[in-house]
């Protein structure tokens, strides 16, 4: 069960969206991710709704995962759940049936994610900010992968671990400079992907059976890293790797930049948890500076 201030905060939000909640119903907490809560909304009439809501979230923040999802949908590769409305402080979405996977749910998702890849974008960027987790996610277009990669991903989140004390910025920078440098050897220029932005296991759910994508921070980027976000923490399979390549081929030695992509989440998890992460980012700028 949500707590009472919460379901207080669902009703009024819901009542101002024109959306009428079963009397007298319950409503079922869910996993909403590390920093909201979210609950099985029943409506009046029948059927349910997916409710994220804080109250403490940045302005735009549900906005801005609203527009990524819809721009996500648009590709039309993987299942995404429709956006219902949105606000300051909560996000209504389509409540996706959550049954078990197929037994050829890795297939399934490497084939959509190479379709979703595929699908593209207009550069390297979006057209707004957005969040990835609490953090502002900043996606002002750039003219090479090397110059948005660094310029609005790493620089940024190594400048705001070392104004809190988590990692020295004067020898990380240097290392993530000299990385830039030889980019154009380390990487072969691809065009733009469309990218969920932020494919952790945790993102990649079941519906009906099917894999399905939520909690987005998209722009476009190199393809490779929603692979490596996902391999981060044990969710790139085999099987999801060949299939992808086998609709889209990678380039030669993707499997070696694979640390190389995942600077950019370690350090977030570095200014949002502390802990051993910063090691972990350190050691991968270290392998290819």
């Amino acid at each position: 069960m949500i707590a009472r201030e919460t379901r207080a905060a669902i009703d009024v939000a819901l009542a101002a969206c024109g959306i009428e909640i079963e009397p007298d119903a319950a409503l079922d907490s869910l996993p909403g991710g590390d920093i909201n809560e979210a609950a099985r909304v029943p409506v009046a009439g029948g059927g349910e709704l997916f409710v994220k809501h804080n109250d403490a979230a940045p302005p735009g923040m549900f906005d801005a995962e609203a527009d990524g999802l819809r721009w996500l949908a648009d590709a039309g590769a993987l299942i995404v759940p429709e956006v219902i409305a949105v606000g300051d402080g909560f996000l209504v979405l389509e409540m996706l049936d959550h049954r078990g996977r197929e037994r050829d749910f890795d297939e399934q998702l490497g084939r959509g994610l190479a379709a979703l890849h595929r699908a593209g974008a207009d550069g390297f960027g979006y057209p707004r900010d957005n969040f990835i987790a609490l953090l502002p996610q900043a996606n002002a277009p750039c003219p090479t992968w090397a110059d948005f990669w660094f310029e609005r991903r790493v620089d940024p989140l190594i400048a705001l671990a070392a104004e809190r004390r988590q990692v020295p910025r004067s020898s990380w920078a240097g290392l993530a400079e000299a990385i830039r440098v030889s980019m154009p050897e380390l990487v072969e220029d691809e065009p733009p992907a469309r990218l969920h932005g932020d494919l952790w296991s945790g993102n990649v759910i079941a519906s009906r059976g099917a894999p399905a994508i939520i909690d987005p921070a998209v722009y476009g980027g190199h393809r490779e890293v929603d692979l490596a976000m996902l391999a981060l923490f044990g969710g790139l399979s085999e099987r999801t790797a060949s299939a992808y390549d086998e609709v889209y081929p990678l380039a030669a030695g993707w499997r070696d930049r694979v640390a190389l992509w995942q600077v950019y989440p370690l350090l977030v998890h570095t200014v949002l948890f502390g802990g051993g992460y910063a090691a972990q980012a350190e050691a991968a700028l270290r392998r290819y500076a």
